[in-house]
């Protein structure tokens, strides 16, 4: 710069020099003026936030007079300094003179954990200091004759000027894009399931590479991975409000100009250029999802345990990616069988229609807890599906609501002959009489504030004793857990003791005359019904384990 130049560009407050330059080369094309993000002309003065004082010296590659090379000092206060200076080669050194409670940023690791973060992808190459290689010799051989292996020092870039995201799609392969993401993540070990490459310059600018990684057992999500940049200029990792919320938790990169930078979140919200990117990148998310199930279903199906949560929060939170969402969403059943929305509703239709022709789906929320009740069901020849996510509840409310003439039911809500209703109720072999008789011989082992004892007509060779929990609470209860319905959580748990009154076993304990052994015999089948829950645990786990060895003496 001139002198001149450092009086218009760093001595004026609130001059952007990037709009002033926009401005002085009108007509250029839009490449020669990417790059240019300033606006208020603030972004030097956030040097003084880390220095006592800061120094430039720079020098024009106009000649003629006046154009001497120039040094102007501050320490952040309006006062300045401005002369001219020795430097015999154009261009513009900056120098920072950090405080005392700032120098952790002379340290080289920080320097260079703040230039990899901000700089990874700035469109010139960022050299810091020089770094050693191994490289083959062109004129040393080793004892077999082979090049010698030197070291050799070369500078450091510390960026990739030509980013993956800048390229054509039509130009790369898989293995490019799982090298990028690595790139970008170097920590990861695991490879992407795929990716989305993003290129819109109409009617908005955007490109961008999204990919869709691989969950963890325990579904640990991440989010703040997608990294916002503008022209290569690295801006945010916290993207809300231009990603629709359900791809927060993809991975990746967007790049785009027409993104406001410098306003607050409401406003994003609001911006109706915003809105359309947001669109368009759930668009594109659908139509890769769709491509995928339609050209490879087989695959698509390997990976549904690992996208499923992507497309179940979608479907639960964007009404438009849930009219997409239906061709390719999946269902799996206990069989791991994979069905879509309509194919599982033909699947069912006959078995599980009920008396009033509704259908009803069942499903298990733990294969192993609840093995028990889905063996009853599917001895009556029903289909179970396994929905056992993090956010399932809220989804199967969601596909409750959407589809027509339907419920769900969890297998152990209720017995199962109770859960898909075909006939009337068998006649109990039980009279009232004898319910009541036995009633306080049950009650007197049961927690009554939490377990509501009920008698129910099922076959002799259903189990003599199930415990069931009610669909509506436990699943409101459910989804307090995760931030909805709160009060629900505050309640306690609320099971059904449901004694089956055609039991042989039942009916036996009618005719025992002793007390203790009609007590011990219903303690008995109550705690084998809470153990097919994992309801039973410490001491009275210890009392069943010592009462079944007498039983067995």
């Amino acid at each position: 710069m001139t002198a001149d130049e450092v009086e218009q560009f760093i001595n004026q407050i609130a001059f952007s020099g990037a709009e002033a330059f926009v401005k002085k080369y009108k007509g250029k094309t839009e490449a020669e003026q990417s790059g240019l993000i300033g606006h208020f002309g603030l972004g030097f003065y956030s040097s003084f936030m880390v220095s006592d004082k800061v120094e430039i010296r720079t020098k024009t590659y106009k000649k003629g007079g006046g154009t001497k090379a120039v040094h102007w000092e501050c320490d952040g206060s309006p006062e300045y300094t401005i002369n001219d200076c020795d430097k015999n080669d154009r261009g513009t050194e900056i120098v920072l003179h950090i405080s005392e409670d700032s120098a952790e940023f002379l340290e080289e690791s920080r320097i260079h954990e703040l230039l990899t973060k901000y700089c990874k992808f700035l469109p010139f190459p960022i050299r810091f200091g020089n770094e050693k290689t191994w490289e083959a010799s062109e004129t040393e051989k080793d004892d077999k004759g082979e090049p010698k292996q030197v070291q050799v020092e070369k500078a450091r870039i510390i960026n990739n000027t030509n980013p993956l995201w800048k390229l054509k799609p039509m130009d790369l392969k898989e293995e490019d894009y799982n090298a990028f993401y690595h790139e970008l993540y170097p920590q990861s070990f695991d490879a992407p399931l795929f990716s989305i490459h993003l290129n819109v310059d109409y009617p908005f600018n955007l490109t961008g590479i999204l990919y869709f990684p691989k969950l963890k057992k325990n579904y640990e999500v991440q989010r703040d991975k997608i990294q916002l940049y503008c022209n290569q200029v690295f801006v945010t990792d916290s993207v809300e409000g231009i990603v629709p919320d359900f791809l927060t938790l993809l991975h990746g990169v967007i790049d785009s100009p027409d993104i406001p930078l410098n306003v607050s979140r409401s406003y994003l919200q609001s911006d109706q250029n915003v809105k359309k990117i947001s669109g368009h990148i759930m668009k594109k998310v659908a139509d890769k999802l769709e491509e995928i199930f339609k050209n490879n279903r087989e695959d698509f199906e390997k990976k549904w345990d690992d996208i499923r949560m992507f497309i179940e929060y979608g479907t639960i939170s964007e009404p438009k990616f849930y009219e997409r969402a239906e061709k390719f969403c999946l269902l799996k059943n206990t069989d791991n069988k994979y069905f879509t929305f309509d194919e599982y509703r033909k699947h069912i239709a006959d078995a599980q229609t009920n008396k009033e022709g509704k259908l009803v789906y069942l499903y298990t929320s733990n294969t192993e807890e609840q093995y028990s009740y889905i063996g009853a069901a599917k001895d009556r020849g029903y289909d179970i599906l396994v929905m056992d996510g993090p956010i399932d509840n809220h989804f199967i409310n969601t596909i409750e609501q959407k589809f027509e003439n339907c419920q769900f039911a969890r297998v152990d809500a209720d017995v199962i002959d109770k859960l898909i209703v075909k006939e009337d109720a068998l006649p109990s072999l039980m009279s009232e009489e004898q319910q009541k008789l036995i009633t306080p011989i049950f009650e007197k082992s049961l927690d009554t504030q939490k377990f509501h004892l009920v008698f129910e007509s099922l076959g002799t060779s259903d189990l003599p004793v199930i415990i069931t929990q009610p669909e509506f609470m436990r699943r409101m209860k459910d989804m307090s857990a995760m931030g909805g319905y709160g009060f629900m959580g505050n309640l306690p748990d609320s099971y059904n003791l449901v004694v089956n009154s055609n039991h042989p076993l039942i009916l036996g304990l009618t005719e025992i005359n002793d007390e203790a052994q009609q007590e011990k015999i219903s303690r008995q089948l109550i705690d084998l019904a809470l153990l097919s829950q994992n309801l039973l645990k410490g001491e009275a786990l210890s009392g069943f384990i010592r009462r079944s060895v007498d039983i067995i003496k």
